[in-house]
């Protein structure tokens, strides 16, 4: 199976870090294709959608030539746009969903961004010293000891394919005012979180386990970029999950 990967706000396929090798390696008959939402990476001249479902469709024009069923895995936003997806997908279209750290509607704006960051992502949005900007973003989402290599390749994806402050803030705009159909888009997905998480609030994974009866896998101190914090740790729930499923 062709399995899709979608990053979140301002990040790109380049901030996968790891775990799309650590994916190949358990999973070495399916096939992982990191995708761009429009206006990061590959996509950075393009101007991001004001919604989610527009990025979605953008999302879908983007992989038309890889012949399904899709597997989704996405992180925060990227959930959004996954969710979104499958909700709007054919039968069978999406065979399996993997969220990570996202939010929806379904919660309060205070779970779905902790107030503490409010000032600090505008802080971001407006700093114009790249590196500077790239290492708060990463002492923000990851709880482990900043890598000064981590902040050098971030930096370096920037300055080569820029996101705009005005796509990131279509894109922050695009993910506030996102919430899903009511409808289950699938019978059965796994949800991943981090109870270390200092951006997105846990519970928003909590809450759509308890609306549509998914299972809910919790990190006990990963940040929000639980990918990049323990790539491993990811790789076993979705080992665990594929065979028990």
């Amino acid at each position: 199976m062709h399995w899709i990967l979608l990053r979140g706000l301002t990040r790109e396929h380049a901030h996968w870090g790891h775990l799309p090798e650590h994916l190949r390696l358990a999973f070495p008959e399916e096939r992982f294709h990191c995708v761009d939402l429009p206006g990061t990476g590959t996509r950075f001249r393009e101007t991001s959608p004001w919604t989610i479902r527009q990025i979605r469709r953008a999302v879908q024009r983007q992989v038309a030539h890889i012949p399904g069923p899709y597997g989704l895995i996405a992180l925060s936003m990227g959930g959004m746009v996954a969710m979104d997806w499958a909700q709007d997908a054919p039968e069978g279209e999406i065979q399996r969903l993997i969220l990570i750290n996202t939010s929806s509607g379904f919660n309060p704006p205070w779970h779905r961004m902790r107030p503490v960051v409010w000032p600090t992502l505008l802080h971001l949005l407006l700093l114009r010293d790249i590196r500077e900007r790239e290492a708060q973003v990463l002492a923000l989402t990851s709880n482990r000891q900043v890598n000064p290599g981590t902040v050098q390749g971030w930096y370096s994806i920037q300055k080569q394919r820029p996101v705009s402050p005005a796509n990131a803030f279509r894109q922050l705009s695009a993910a506030a005012r996102f919430r899903p159909a009511s409808s289950r888009p699938l019978p059965d997905a796994l949800l991943l979180a981090s109870k270390g998480d200092r951006i997105v609030d846990w519970r928003c994974s909590a809450t759509l386990e308890k609306r549509w009866q998914w299972p809910l896998r919790l990190h006990p101190d990963a940040g929000h970029d639980l990918p990049l914090d323990d790539p491993e740790w990811v790789v076993q729930q979705l080992q665990t999950y594929l065979s028990d499923t």
